[in-house]
């Protein structure tokens, strides 16, 4: 059966509101990396005065939230230097130049699982840090899952997949174990992930320090 994708892109939809966009003045470059470049800008705003921005500019990604038939959901942990930890996430990775959303996402499940899908439906898309990062990350659900290979990813990546039960995933979310925000807002958008707990707050969730 030939591979079936349905995209959802989003447009966004602004209510009416008397504020309006700050004005550029100004961008001045001062990192530029692989991944990211920094830049900080001067605008001015509505009322006249002017600001500064520390801007971090991001090509974007995608997230896959991939399905199996009975429901489980497939997961990879892999050791993320800036946060410290080993975490869980959903299949991710960052666009390369030319690439659509969408082949980005089927070349993310592939490298990092070795999976591939057969149907793909877009569910939505965020800023993962719109107050200096201009980073958006789409998301994909992913179904129809089959595994023709291994998974291959990239040199300096050491990942391992597992899939996951919907009640193993919310077990995971509301013990606050999944600490990866694209991976809770993917799993909530593609309906592998309800956002209600049982309890007030849900375990896992207080107001001591991690």
């Amino acid at each position: 059966m030939i591979p079936t994708a349905r995209v959802a892109y989003p447009q966004a939809e602004m209510s009416r509101s008397n504020l309006l966009p700050e004005a550029l003045i100004l961008s001045r470059e001062r990192f530029a990396g692989r991944l990211i470049r920094i830049t900080v800008d001067r605008v001015r705003l509505q009322s006249g005065s002017e600001a500064e921005r520390e801007v971090v500019h991001h090509p974007g990604g995608v997230g896959v939230i991939a399905v199996d038939d009975d429901g489980s959901v497939l997961l990879v942990r892999q050791y993320r230097h800036p946060a410290r930890e080993l975490l869980w996430e959903i299949p991710a990775g960052g666009r390369e130049p030319g690439e659509s959303p969408l082949e980005t996402a089927r070349r993310e499940l592939s490298e990092e699982t070795g999976y591939a899908a057969e149907t793909w439906l877009g569910v939505g898309a965020t800023f993962l840090a719109p107050g200096y990062s201009t980073e958006l990350l789409w998301y994909f659900r992913a179904t129809g899952l089959t595994k023709p290979g291994e998974a291959h990813p990239d040199p300096d990546e050491e990942v391992e997949a597992r899939s996951f039960s919907r009640g193993e995933v919310a077990d995971l979310a509301f013990r606050g174990q999944l600490r990866d925000a694209k991976t809770l807002a993917g799993l909530a958008l593609a309906g592998a992930l309800s956002l209600a707990p049982s309890t007030p707050g849900g375990p896992g969730w207080s107001n001591t320090e991690p």
